[in-house]
């Protein structure tokens, strides 16, 4: 048997079959709606400005729309990805599936589901907002700052659980500073100020002593941000905030949590061992499936979450 053969054999979920999958649900739903795709690129709107026809209810993309120039009347970020027209994109996900939440003022399904993994505060949420960023948190002065996707504050009005959304990713994003050529990629710690970032303030490295993080990674020869970069950052931002941080991704998908049995794999189980036993308790994850099942058992629900499913290839 060659190679080929063998790896037909492999017994575990491969991300180019699954992403394959949801580009076809999401090609057939934009044919079935008569709107028009990108040339030779039948899961992705014409147009950028066509991202409304992306979201699944209009009063979730009226929203977000207002969501957004409010943020710029203020001078806030509220970042509209540049694939947010892509029949695929995570943000496009959140706001399908929290954003009806959101617009009904209703948050039982969501707070089921994090109850039913044990999260503090799970049955606490009064609101939910996107794109949640605080500047002050590692000093970042200048540029994009940290920015969560999906925040849920408590009735006290403060912000408790952090939630990372991802689709079709295949992993959470790497330091820009390496990925642009400006750092061999050494792990700094020990000598903070070769890492640019710390250099100019940013605060990372000293969050991430301040809670014991930097412990399991010291003698690594490579810096953990080189492709993990974004998974430390929101983490220790959570935490720093007295919250936990759950990322919300596909079961479907090979990357970031999935089962085969009992064996549970992906970079969420793998990161997290990598953090004090203490902390490994505010890293949780969910899956877009999960929260969907819980959000079809109430009726107010019903006029979007089967369209939803048919959207995203789960039925």
């Amino acid at each position: 048997m060659n190679s080929r053969q063998k790896a037909q054999q492999w017994p575990y979920p491969r991300h180019k079959q699954y992403s394959k999958d949801i580009r076809d649900a999401a090609a057939k739903w934009f044919k079935e709606k008569d709107f028009v795709t990108y040339q030779g690129m039948p899961f992705c709107l014409e147009k950028w400005s066509d991202w409304k026809k992306n979201i699944i209810l209009d009063k979730v993309a009226e929203y977000i729309e207002k969501q957004s120039k409010d943020a710029k009347m203020r001078k806030k970020p509220f970042p509209l990805h540049k694939w947010l027209h892509h029949g695929t994109s995570s943000q496009a996900m959140a706001f399908n599936l929290i954003g009806p939440l959101i617009v009904q003022e209703n948050y039982a399904p969501l707070s089921d589901v994090l109850k039913s993994k044990n999260i503090p505060g799970a049955d606490d949420i009064l609101e939910a907002l996107f794109e949640y960023e605080d500047r002050d948190i590692f000093n970042e002065d200048t540029g994009q700052p940290t920015s969560v996707d999906i925040v849920l504050k408590n009735s006290k009005g403060e912000p408790h659980i952090f939630i990372e959304s991802k689709f079709e990713e295949q992993e959470f994003g790497g330091c820009s500073v390496f990925r642009n050529g400006d750092c061999n990629g050494k792990n700094p710690i020990g000598s903070e100020n070769d890492c640019f970032l710390h250099f100019i303030g940013r605060a990372y490295w000293n969050l991430m002593e301040k809670h014991g993080i930097i412990g399991s990674v010291r003698n690594d020869r490579q810096c953990i941000f080189i492709a993990h970069y974004q998974f430390f950052r929101e983490v220790v931002f959570a935490i720093e905030k007295g919250g936990t941080f759950v990322l919300l991704s596909d079961e479907r998908s090979p990357v970031f949590q999935w089962r085969s049995g009992e064996k549970v794999n992906g970079l969420i189980p793998f990161l997290s061992e990598l953090l004090p036993y203490n902390l490994r308790v505010k890293v949780m994850s969910i899956s877009i499936q999960e929260l969907a099942a819980a959000i079809e058992k109430y009726e107010i629900h019903h006029n979007w979450i089967s369209e939803f499913k048919k959207k995203y290839g789960m039925v």
